[in-house]
């Protein structure tokens, strides 16, 4: 089993791994699902500079203010009810 690992970097670059994806991202804020539940970024002229699902690896660089991890996304089952109507 790999292990998960966030490196920082003079608080100039942040590299993640086990990304499975990035749910939103703006120039203060990211948030990023990760194999263990979430992690958010926050700070100021956020880029993302590298993002491969494949490798599950995140990059991103700026001047980040602080990280942290949430619980595990549950995905409720939608049901979708059809209604037909009748000529």
């Amino acid at each position: 089993m790999e292990n998960h690992v966030v490196t920082l970097e003079n608080r100039e670059r942040i590299t993640i791994n086990q990304v499975l994806d990035v749910d939103a991202f703006d120039e203060q804020n990211l948030w990023a699902n990760i194999k263990e539940g979430t992690i958010v970024i926050s700070g100021e002229n956020l880029n993302i500079e590298k993002l491969d699902l494949k490798e599950g690896t995140l990059v991103v660089s700026g001047t980040i203010y602080a990280f942290s991890y949430g619980e595990k996304k549950t995905r409720e089952k939608r049901k979708f009810i059809h209604y037909f109507k009748k000529p």
